[in-house]
């Protein structure tokens, strides 16, 4: 069809076309350049070890491991600009093997021929299995390609080790309220890029409202701006954006987090260390995190249960009793005021007495039973259950102990080798109580 022919198909004359759509407030104000940008001083900061390797050009294998918006994407896109190596996008969520391997082809065509280095950035590079990840390791390993791994999750458990070990890590941390800040004046002024032109301003108490929804991302931070900022052009009146703008637009906050990743870990640790240095405060702020962010109320009534044994053992026996009444409760009575009972039982377990002789002395004993393997039960432990057994001494010498008019016998119940070995040591009393906080 020839392009006179496909002009008379248009359903619209030109002058009523539409005009070219914009792309999103977030990707026009992704910085080009290292002055550009925001955040991360302690990974490209002036003189960082990383940042002069991409002003010289000098880049290895490196993976981006960071929560979304902190900039990895960007500092990819930042590479992409400065190296003199052939650049290739690569997502891990739209490609696979097959096209890993054309890339691969032409990069070895490129070398080759050419003498040019390529540069390979896959994004998300956790969502590939550890199988389709081993297709890198020769390539990166031959110097082939250049890798720049993005991902969200913790590298030791997504990334296959032999990649990692080619690889250099570099974390990059949810962005400081400061540089949050200094992103969204750059959006309000930018009269090219941003909403400069527009005469959209913000109230402090919004512009700090903003800042704390985005939560360290920035990509949060401009997606919600660019909402607002529509919502006020369409009411065509006052152009500031109020806190009660942005409570009546954006709703809620949503809090960063992830039921299986990394975050599922450190928020649930953070709650069980509140409650074993018996801090309500911390335990009940830990909690609330997790329950805002989705998390299943039957996973950390769970572990409450291992905590009431674990931590406070014998030091207060009710403690199982409490926490097996709470997750029974969160089991009966489901969210939301299931959440009731998870807060009652994380006030008493933080405040309870703590002792974790019990459980210390089982790990004592299992290192025991490995070390010294399948020790004999003593003999006079042993049950005599036929004739032949009583003849060879089995029971032999047991003292019953309601015999005894002190209800205790003396007699040893451990294996010879391990005679005298004490496993379970609680403290006194006095020592084990802790102040409720």
């Amino acid at each position: 069809m020839s392009v006179q022919d496909k002009t008379s198909l248009d359903l619209f004359p030109a002058s009523q076309s539409r005009a070219p759509l914009r792309s999103p407030l977030a990707d026009r104000l992704r910085p080009r350049d290292l002055p550009d940008f925001v955040g991360q001083d302690e990974v490209v900061g002036e003189g960082c070890p990383l940042r002069l390797a991409i002003e010289e050009d000098r880049l290895t294998s490196v993976i981006f491991w960071g929560p979304p918006g902190c900039g990895k994407t960007t500092l990819a896109h930042v590479i992409a600009r400065r190296t003199s190596a052939h650049f290739v996008p690569f997502s891990a969520v739209t490609s696979g093997i097959p096209e890993l391997r054309d890339v691969i082809k032409a990069a070895e065509h490129r070398r080759e021929m050419q003498g040019q280095r390529t540069i390979l950035f896959v994004d998300e590079i956790h969502r590939f299995n550890k199988a389709q990840q081993d297709a890198f390791l020769p390539h990166v390993e031959r110097g082939t390609v250049i890798l720049i791994g993005a991902t969200t999750e913790n590298p030791s458990f997504e990334i296959i080790a032999p990649l990692l070990s080619r690889s250099l890590v570099v974390v990059l941390r949810p962005l400081s309220d400061q540089a949050l800040k200094s992103i969204l004046d750059r959006a309000l002024k930018d009269p090219e890029q941003g909403l400069g032109g527009t005469g959209i301003n913000l109230t402090e108490d919004a512009r700090q409202w903003l800042v704390a929804f985005a939560n360290g991302d920035a990509r949060a931070l401009l997606t919600a701006l660019e909402v607002v900022a529509a919502h006020v052009e369409a009411l065509g009146a006052d152009r500031v954006i109020t806190r009660e703008l942005l409570d009546m637009t954006l709703r809620k906050k949503l809090l960063r987090y992830d039921k299986g990743g990394e975050e599922h870990y450190n928020l649930i640790s953070a709650y069980i260390k509140s409650l074993r240095d018996s801090d309500p405060d911390g335990a009940l702020y830990w909690l609330a995190r997790m329950l805002e962010g989705g998390e299943d109320p039957k996973f950390i009534a769970r572990r409450m249960v291992i905590f009431a044994s674990e931590d406070i053992g014998n030091a207060d026996p009710l403690a199982i009793v409490v926490a097996s009444a709470v997750a029974q409760a969160v089991q009966f009575v489901g969210l939301p005021e299931a959440q009731i009972n998870l807060a009652q039982g994380a006030t008493y377990l933080a405040t309870r007495p703590k002792d974790n002789a019990s459980y210390a002395g089982l790990l004592r004993a299992l290192e025991d039973a490995r070390a010294f393997g399948n020790l004999a039960v003593p003999l006079h432990l042993q049950n005599a259950v036929t004739s032949l057994m009583m003849d060879l001494g089995y029971g032999k010498g047991y003292k019953y102990v309601h015999e005894d008019a002190t209800a205790r016998t003396e007699q040893t119940h451990l294996p010879g080798p391990l005679h005298g070995k004490r496993y379970y040591t609680p403290e006194s009393e006095d020592s084990t109580r802790t102040d409720p906080k």
